[in-house]
């Protein structure tokens, strides 16, 4: 089971989320990521924010259903959706995935990135989703599950990273530096449907894209 908080980012087309929602343990936006589940015609557990980016025909839609709503001053020290996180460890024990992180206003976009290394956060599994892509911290190792072609870019967050060893990738890597600042980790490449990734110290950054959205938007950027 897994708890799925949305937050107010872009989402251009929202149907490719409907799967996602078939059953959760909780539904939680965070503020104006209300406006996604709008679309969706798919009612919030919990509303948590300010209620500024919500327009009252929103506000209305919450109140009928009678949607527990947790508001907060507009003038705050945490994001909305930092504040949605927080409740969201506080009140759950599931993994939990995050749906319009990426997207919008730059500054908020790395906010949201950064979001994951939150030491209140790190003990829990927490994944950024979007319609092609998946993105979580790795301290120790994981496994990664896609197809072959797929895209896997390893990003040192917070200072240097070594890895010890990965497998299941076209560039191997075995006792690796991956230091802030080059881009040494960026676009390796699945092999097959399984990849596993080792880390000795620091904290890593995992992004997994489909290799079926590239190839389609090399397409598309080539032939407009």
């Amino acid at each position: 089971m897994t708890v799925l908080i949305f937050a107010n980012g872009d989402i251009s087309e929202v149907e490719w989320i409907r799967p996602y929602l078939a059953a959760p343990t909780a539904v939680i936006a965070a503020n104006g990521g209300t406006r996604h589940l709008w679309q969706l015609q798919h009612r919030p557990d919990v509303v948590i924010g300010d209620l500024d980016s919500l327009p009252q025909e929103a506000q209305d839609w919450l109140e009928a259903a009678g949607t527990t709503v947790h508001v907060y001053p507009h003038d705050k020290n945490e994001t909305d959706l930092e504040l949605a996180l927080l409740h969201a460890i506080s009140h759950y024990e599931d993994d939990i995935q995050i749906f319009g992180a990426i997207g919008g206003r730059l500054d908020q976009t790395l906010a949201n990135i950064m979001l994951l290394a939150h030491p209140a956060l790190l003990e829990r599994q927490i994944e950024l989703v979007t319609e092609h892509q998946r993105a979580w911290l790795v301290t120790d190792r994981t496994e990664v599950e896609g197809e072959a072609g797929d895209t896997l870019s390893l990003v040192p967050i917070g200072g240097d990273v070594l890895v010890q060893e990965t497998s299941g990738l076209r560039w191997p890597l075995s006792n690796e530096l991956l230091a802030v600042g080059p881009a040494l980790g960026i676009s390796n490449e699945m092999t097959g449907s399984l990849a596993m990734i080792i880390v000795d110290s620091g904290t890593l950054l995992c992004i997994l894209s489909d290799h079926r959205w590239q190839r389609l938007d090399s397409i598309t950027a080539a032939y407009p």
